[in-house]
């Protein structure tokens, strides 16, 4: 695999290229994942043409890290902080894989009084790209955390796809706030959608019209929730950095720890990762 460096809309950020053509790109701010392009060069992931790089506000789309919060579950920022921070290239043994590194600074202290170590690992594969999330207690006493892999995925039209293998799996919809078991063998998306499902055990299927077919989605058992989420027509207009239309291009299937906290002792640590695979 070969890594270089590149700008990319004004910021710093990293390329992983693999012998068949495939492409991965990765942005220093918040260890963001901005673009997957597999070997028969379509683009895997959604990046709103209208996010802000700017170094400091999050980035519309791509694969954010999300942690130690998710969304607004709690008193930091929407989502946690470490999507908003510069993190570092390290080296690594492995060399089929780009690492990132956070470790906390006076910035992440004066918001989350805590001694960690996170990293992100993002492995581009033949026709596939796994990324995982590492976070590791360095200090004296333990802390909880909630986390989240928020892959923003790409589609045709999102009135065209749908989402297998959450059938009979536990949801709470948040846009209804009603929680139930979900009937449903394939998930269509007709208006805002947002739901949090327990994960299943088996990787769900993500099927598109040709040529962008179908993709596997797969991730870890410490990732205990799996959430779905597309703003619909109405919540997209109202959103500065995505377009009036944005909604019909992506679909977010999310890796997540969040409806009960991960307790990490002093020198421990906790790993979620998510794998996409096109079939």
């Amino acid at each position: 695999m070969d890594i270089r460096p590149l700008e990319f809309r004004g910021q710093p950020a990293l390329q992983a290229s693999l012998d068949d053509g495939s492409t991965v790109v990765v942005a220093l701010h918040g260890a963001h994942v901005l673009s997957w392009i597999t070997a028969d060069g379509i683009e895997r992931l959604y990046l709103s043409p209208d996010a802000v790089f700017d170094g400091e506000a999050a980035i519309r789309g791509g694969i954010p890290v999300c942690c130690p919060q998710f969304n607004q579950r709690g008193a930091l920022p929407k989502h946690g902080f470490m999507r908003n921070v510069p993190w570092r290239l390290v080296d690594s043994d492995n060399h089929d894989t780009l690492t990132l590194r956070l470790e906390d600074s006076a910035a992440t202290l004066a918001l989350w009084p805590h001694a960690f170590e996170a990293t992100l690992a993002v492995s581009p594969l033949p026709r596939g790209l796994r990324t995982a999330l590492t976070l590791r207690n360095t200090g004296t006493a333990p802390f909880s955390f909630t986390a989240a892999l928020h892959t923003y995925l790409r589609v045709d039209d999102i009135a065209d796809v749908r989402l297998e293998g959450l059938q009979g799996a536990a949801r709470w919809d948040a846009v209804r706030d009603v929680r139930q078991t979900e009937e449903t063998p394939a998930l269509a998306f007709s208006a805002e959608f947002d739901s949090v499902y327990a994960a299943p055990a088996h990787p769900l299927r993500l099927t598109d019209v040709a040529p962008r077919g179908t993709l596997q989605i797969a991730q870890s058992p410490s990732c205990t929730e799996t959430v779905v989420w597309n703003p619909g027509a109405a919540l997209s207009a109202k959103l500065a950095d995505m377009p009036d239309d944005g909604y019909r291009h992506m679909l977010c299937v999310e890796a997540a720890h969040i409806d009960a906290a991960v307790l990490l002792a002093a020198g421990a640590e906790w790993q979620g990762w998510q794998q996409l695979n096109v079939l």
